[in-house]
């Protein structure tokens, strides 16, 4: 008798726990995660060089934009290698930053630069800029996660030092002492 008892009392506990965990499945749907937007609180010089072919160069013009196209800042390069653009206070992320030789050239010779984080004000403009920008359109905009990944998937470790179980040898002394 004890053991109808007992098995009544495991499957009387086990209906209870199935229908509980169901009603948690009930519950309110999560809320979507709302990005947070990151703008310049002050005006900041954004700089760096623009590098064609791995020069740097010394004509052509840098412009700064919104996402939506709108002008923030532009400058000629004809006084030397060097671009600084003012980006005004409360400007959002994220900033495109774009190169054109020539005011005509076609955009398939412009190269691009994305700011998505204020705090860094220092971006070369070139043609691996310009791919990791285009990457990270293409996992859905320019985010700083998505910016991170893009920049991530161009590094290219060449196979002479690399092993299956990663790189070989002493990093530090590999890739420029980084400690």
């Amino acid at each position: 008798m004890k053991s109808g008892q007992t098995k009544i009392k495991m499957l009387a506990m086990v209906l209870t726990s199935s229908v509980l965990l169901s009603a948690c499945g009930r519950s309110e749907q999560p809320k979507p995660v709302v990005k947070p937007v990151k703008q310049f609180t002050q005006t900041t010089v954004v700089q760096g060089l623009v590098i064609v072919k791995g020069h740097p160069v010394s004509t052509g013009l840098v412009m700064a934009t919104d996402e939506g196209g709108k002008l923030l800042a532009e400058m000629s390069l004809q006084a030397g290698n060097h671009y600084r653009l003012e980006i005004p206070a409360q400007t959002k992320t994220p900033v495109i930053l774009r190169y054109t030789p020539e005011a005509d050239s076609p955009s398939a010779d412009q190269l691009i630069a994305v700011v998505v984080e204020p705090s860094v004000t220092q971006y070369d403009i070139s043609a691996l800029s310009t791919a990791i920008a285009g990457k990270a359109q293409a996992l859905g905009g320019y985010t700083r996660s998505n910016m991170v990944l893009a920049a991530e998937s161009m590094v290219n470790v060449p196979d002479a030092n690399k092993t299956s179980a990663g790189f070989r040898g002493d990093p530090t002394k590999q890739y420029g002492g980084w400690h």
